[in-house]
């Protein structure tokens, strides 16, 4: 497992993320269908996204892991998580969100939407052996 000690902190960078993410959420529900302020949703927005990014980025610069097996899952994670964004997008529309308020909202949806994905992929791709993926993940 001495692998595993030089992988950047994905599940707790993604976690913090999807925390920030849901904190802009519940404020702009609680406030909603008034008039709310959308500073500070937008700066947790943006807080969960530069997360999200420097995640990413230093799980991209590791060496020696499955990212075979973590493409793999992470696409059709982002299928469903696609899906269910989508669904709920659909729902605030019905509920005749509109404005800054449905565009923040939109933005956390793809926060959301990217982040799960990678912690799923990443859980199930620090525990696979790089030498021996032999996925396919063009097909």
């Amino acid at each position: 497992m001495s692998e595993e000690h030089r992988l950047p902190p994905v599940t707790q960078l993604g976690m913090l993320s999807l925390s920030l993410i849901g904190a802009a959420v519940i404020y702009l529900a609680a406030h909603l269908p008034k008039h709310v302020s959308l500073t500070p949703a937008i700066a947790l927005l943006a807080a969960s996204a530069a997360v999200l990014a420097v995640n990413v980025v230093s799980l991209w610069r590791s060496e020696g892991f499955a990212w075979g097996r973590f493409l793999y899952i992470a696409r059709w994670a982002l299928v469903a998580y696609a899906i269910i964004a989508g669904l709920i997008e659909y729902v605030f529309l019905r509920n005749s969100t509109s404005g800054g308020p449905l565009i923040v909202l939109t933005l956390s949806l793809v926060v959301f939407a990217l982040n799960v994905p990678v912690l799923i992929a990443f859980t199930v791709a620090r525990y696979d052996d790089p030498a021996a993926d032999n996925l396919n993940v063009s097909g």
